[in-house]
């Protein structure tokens, strides 16, 4: 760098600095001013609280109140029809916990035709299940929920941990034991040992001790399992050959399955979100070959002794599947963890260490885990950087000069990782403004700036060129595409999102993105979405505080896909996906390009930790809606080969957005399909 070019720089940085400053004083000025003033207001607010007239006006001030909570709704759901759309779904989810209860269970004829299915190959599946001072009506439950199984070949494993002023446990199991030898030819298919408690590892062990099926089963003593879950396994595992399986699960309160207090729908298998919380967890099923490489349970980890199995049964699993529907059910009282996790903080802390073992296990060094305000055991992982690549951050950029300067602005002065240049892409703009901005950037070392001219067959604008031809300029190992209407706001939001995409099983990363007013503009894509079916963001349109469904604003995750508004992708992996899809000018690019990493074999990756505004106007109409003829048929154009190059893709579904809910909104709304009994699993 030149004498001169530092000179500029540090002229420059000198002037953002007292610019700052000066902004600085205003705003503790300001601050004295409206603590004096606040300080006022409420000696005034006081005496009219203690007037007469407030106290006979309080029926008009609660309807008041109505209407203001109204508004607040209106303004955190982002419009009447959000807040319609947020109060449907919770009439949806009243109506499925009917369904997905008892009136789920086959009826008399759809057990007889379950019990009668024949499978090629007879498998056993060995459920464990530790025992300590189980209450009666609990424990004889959750026997029933195993006998009442339509797929008869199992095998329930019972260890009795329980004291010496419990023995009406083993006296119970007994019960069972000789009534299932009478009704299957003298031998009990209820294996039972009375042991030393040795802590809930160490008496799941004594039960593999004792499971004599090629399959095994984790299901907890206060439990209950839907009576056809082994059944839809079984047609899972003869047609997948899989080797680890887990199913939605719901939890529920006053001894009652049919009062639900959460249903929980999951994705397909998700590394990252494993790591982030165990949302696996039941029931979980696995291949006896699966479990003798992974080893036995360990008592470190008791109170996540789950989470820490699970996270190394997939870790050398084949084929792990997932069923869509809800065939476990979560007791919750005094005692469980499904009631209060903070009951049982050594949990929280089991946890932690279960994931740290296996993140350790595969390399990683100096991360940190911490809990999220979304639940104790759902985690932030902070990945060491492993080095400091430089980053190629690519804005295309046409006119609107003051969104181009507030966005280079916030990245000079807002960032804490250093090596990084900026490339703005120049397409024809045409206002002196932006011309007299650009000499202001050549001055700048960090920034270089790039004339973007059409071939001859270049036609109209055409996004995916402008990120190819930036992308073939940079010199970066890492690649950032930036649309020039965002504002950093996290300060290290390029390190959050390089953490990611360091690793070699990552493509792309992209970050949360806000409109002005805090509402979510992306938090991740999800396949199949929208009026067209082709792609939306999950979670739009809710506030910056909202927690998510299960938590998912609060964890990164794996996503099939993320906007390019915000988007990192290391150089290499770009240039192995072959770029943007050029014939994609302007919608859906930034999805087909993800989806091309999916098909390299790489996860992408959406974290809630690099947080940007993204001033993309609400008001200026939309390709999808129709305001603008021709940029609606443009969008119908693109949608359409979308929907053709990626059709096996969309009729398999989302991976990472359960079935169960409806494509028509980004809420996880239920859908109909969750609606209709055990129907929606049948044959």
């Amino acid at each position: 760098m030149s004498d001169s070019q530092e000179r500029n720089l540090e002229q420059y940085y000198k002037a953002l600095y007292e610019k700052e400053q000066k902004k600085n004083e205003e705003l503790l000025r300001d601050l004295v001013r409206a603590e004096e003033e606040n300080a006022e207001l409420k000696r005034k607010v006081d005496q009219v609280k203690n007037s007469i007239l407030f106290k006979l006006i309080k029926p008009v001030r609660n309807l008041w109140a109505r209407l203001k909570n109204g508004v607040i709704r209106i303004k955190r759901y982002g419009s009447i029809k959000g807040v319609y759309a947020k109060l449907k779904s919770k009439r949806i989810e009243r109506a499925a916990c009917k369904y997905h209860g008892t009136l789920s269970f086959p009826d008399e004829a759809e057990r007889e035709r379950q019990r009668a299915a024949v499978f090629k190959d007879h498998h056993v599946v060995s459920i464990l299940v530790p025992l300590f001072n189980t209450p009666e009506k609990f424990l004889r439950e959750m026997i029933e929920s195993v006998t009442a199984q339509t797929y008869e070949g199992w095998q329930l494993c019972l260890a009795d941990g329980s004291d010496e002023e419990h023995p009406e446990v083993g006296s119970i199991v007994k019960e069972y034991m000789e009534k299932d030898a009478a009704e299957h030819g003298g031998k009990s298919r209820i294996a039972y040992r009375k042991i030393k408690n040795q802590g809930i590892s160490g008496n799941t062990n004594e039960c593999f001790a004792m499971a004599e099926g090629d399959y095994y089963g984790l299901c907890d003593h206060d439990d209950v399992l839907h009576p056809s879950v082994l059944y839809y396994y079984m047609k899972e595992i003869e047609e997948t050959d899989a080797d680890f399986l887990y199913c939605d699960e719901a939890t529920f309160k006053d001894g009652d399955i049919n009062k639900m207090i959460t249903l929980h729908f999951k994705p397909e298998f998700a590394i990252d979100n494993l790591c982030a919380n165990n949302y696996i967890c039941h029931f979980s099923v696995f291949k006896k070959s699966l479990s003798e490489e992974a080893g036995l349970f360990r008592p470190e980890f008791d109170g996540a002794q789950d989470h820490d199995m699970i996270l190394r049964l997939t870790a050398g699993a084949g084929c792990i599947r997932h069923v869509p529907h809800i065939l476990y059910y979560w007791r919750s009282h005094a005692l469980s963890t499904a009631a209060d996790i903070n009951a049982k903080t050594y949990a929280i802390k089991a946890a932690k260490g279960a994931v740290a073992s296996y993140l350790s296990s595969k390399g990683f060094r100096d991360f940190e885990i911490e809990s999220t305000k979304a639940f104790a055991t759902i985690f932030r992982i902070r990945y060491a950087l492993t080095g400091k690549p430089k980053i190629s951050i690519i804005i295309p950029s046409s006119d609107h000069c003051p969104d181009l300067r507030r966005c280079i602005d916030s990245v000079l002065t807002r960032s804490s990782y250093e090596n990084y240049e900026i490339l703005v892409i120049e397409n024809n703009s045409r206002e002196k403004e932006t011309e007299e901005y650009y000499k202001e950037l050549e001055e700048i070392p960090v920034v270089r700036l790039l004339r973007y001219v059409p071939d001859e067959n270049g036609g109209g604008f055409n996004f995916s060129k402008l990120i190819n031809f930036g992308a073939a300029k940079a010199s970066g190992e890492v690649l950032l595409l930036l649309n020039n209407d965002t504002e950093v706001i996290t300060r290290s939001w390029m390190e959050e999102l390089l953490m990611f995409v360091q690793r070699e099983d990552v493509g792309a990363v992209g970050a949360k993105l806000y409109y002005e007013d805090y509402t979510i503009q992306h938090a991740g894509i999800v396949l199949g979405m929208g009026a067209h079916r082709t792609a939306g963001h999950s979670h739009y349109g809710l506030s910056k505080d909202n927690l998510g469904y299960m938590g998912r604003l609060m964890y990164a995750q794996d996503v099939s896909a993320v906007t390019g508004a915000c988007l990192m992708v290391s150089k290499k992996d770009f240039e192995e996906a072959g770029g943007f899809d050029e014939s994609f000018a302007v919608a859906l690019n930034d999805v087909d390009f993800c989806l091309k990493l999916r098909e390299l074999g790489k996860l992408n990756v959406f974290t809630p930790f690099a947080e940007l505004f993204h001033y993309e106007s609400r008001s200026r109409g939309s390709d999808v809606n129709g305001e603008d003829k021709e940029r609606s048929e443009r969008y119908d154009r693109e949608a359409e080969r979308f929907r053709e190059k990626w059709r096996t893709v969309l009729e398999a579904g989302d991976p990472y957005f359960n079935p169960n809910f409806s494509l028509d909104y980004s809420n996880y709304t239920l859908g109909n399909a969750a609606n209709g009994s055990m129907a929606m699993v049948k044959d």
